[in-house]
């Protein structure tokens, strides 16, 4: 069969190539063309557009961006008529992704949608959206099903596939001698994918290194960026910045300071106690604190509905109170000792690996009907 996939983001580029390794599994004659990134493009298929070309976070940069938005939609949607795909599956990125399951409605594809929108977090009556243009809504979140259930929708939980990529993820034991790491604790900085988070971020997470010398901080670098990018932030500071080894950097580090969003869920599957931060457009901030109605932001902190890791959200993003949680974090057994032992409770109501080959056994089943 011809599958098509759409995913906007790193995360979405890293479920989707998780999603396309079972696919082929379970379907030897699988053709892949998408909307994604370099890992998706490692599974074979043709890559139309790269997501370091797609992905606008918050109402103010999605204004300003809206021609190129526009043109990618526009490019999508054609793209997707003249491939003509047996199976279309869009993978979160919901701004961008919606729009294209109400056009692959209008000529007659049946809609799989993977990773659901946070509809939960504003604006609940998008449901009602949702219903008529997807056809199976495959959740990675546990209360996402009871909460889709209240609306009268019915959905699939197949568990979350960051559990199949740590599962399959195999660390190199010489990693630390490799990057010259040895000797001083690590404390990793994990600044987000998009230009514009890591512009706000980055700043901020750097300027606690010199108040901690006794350890060695590491930055896990985009993709989609190389290491120019990364020297106007750092000055004459001895940083190392890391691509393509997230994973391996989080096994090694002690502790993180880390972008709100899936590397929160990812570094306390870790087991790597953290402080999660967020600054962007203030205009940006306001507008999202008045429709979004949650109490947390970071997902280890939505999952057990309790403020397991620290929040440092605009203007508390400071480097005196990044500083003092990792002080905490680092120096209070008590506190680390805490914040581990509640990361336990997250792997169990996590569950077990398995959402990518669940996900591709529930796609080609309702493929065949």
């Amino acid at each position: 069969m011809k599958y098509y996939l759409v995913a906007g983001e790193a995360s979405g580029d890293l479920h989707g190539a998780n999603l396309m390794k079972a696919l082929k599994g379970l379907d030897p004659n699988a053709e892949f063309r998408f909307f994604g990134g370099d890992l998706m493009q490692a599974e074979g298929g043709t890559l139309v557009k790269h997501y370091a070309d797609m992905a606008y976070m918050g109402f103010v940069e999605v204004i300003a961006n809206l021609p190129t938005i526009l043109k990618n939609l526009k490019q999508c949607k054609l793209d997707i008529n003249a491939w003509q795909p047996d199976v279309l599956v869009l993978i979160d990125f919901p701004g961008f992704n919606l729009k294209i399951a109400a056009y692959a409605k209008t000529i007659g594809l049946q809609v799989n949608y993977y990773i659901s929108p946070k509809v939960w977090a504003w604006n609940q009556k998008r449901v009602l959206k949702i219903k008529k243009i997807v056809d199976h809504l495959f959740c990675i979140l546990p209360f996402e099903v009871d909460f889709y259930k209240s609306w009268g929708m019915d959905v699939d939980y197949v568990g979350n596939p960051l559990l199949d990529a740590i599962a399959a993820f195999n660390p190199e034991a010489d990693f630390l001698q490799q990057h010259k790491l040895t000797g001083k604790k690590i404390i990793a900085l994990l600044p987000g994918s998009r230009k514009q988070e890591i512009n706000y971020l980055l700043p901020q997470m750097i300027s606690v290194a010199d108040r901690f010398p006794g350890y060695q901080f590491v930055i896990a670098g985009a993709p989609s960026f190389d290491r120019t990018f990364y020297d106007q932030f750092l000055g004459d500071k001895n940083i190392p910045v890391l691509f393509n080894a997230t994973y391996n950097l989080l096994s090694n580090a002690y502790a993180a300071v880390v972008a709100s969003g899936t590397a929160t869920l990812e570094t306390a599957l870790f087991n790597v106690p953290q402080v999660v931060v967020y600054k962007g457009n203030a205009l940006t901030i306001a507008i999202a604190r008045m429709v979004v109605k949650l109490e947390f932001i970071s997902l280890v902190n939505l999952i057990m509905n309790s403020g397991v890791v620290k929040e440092l959200i605009q203007e508390d993003c400071t480097t005196a109170k990044i500083n003092a949680e990792l002080d905490l974090i680092i120096n209070d057994k008590t506190y680390r000792e805490n914040m581990l032992a509640n990361y336990d409770r997250l792997d169990e109501r996590m569950g077990q690996p398995g959402a990518s080959a669940k996900t591709a056994a529930l796609i080609v089943k309702y493929a065949s009907k």
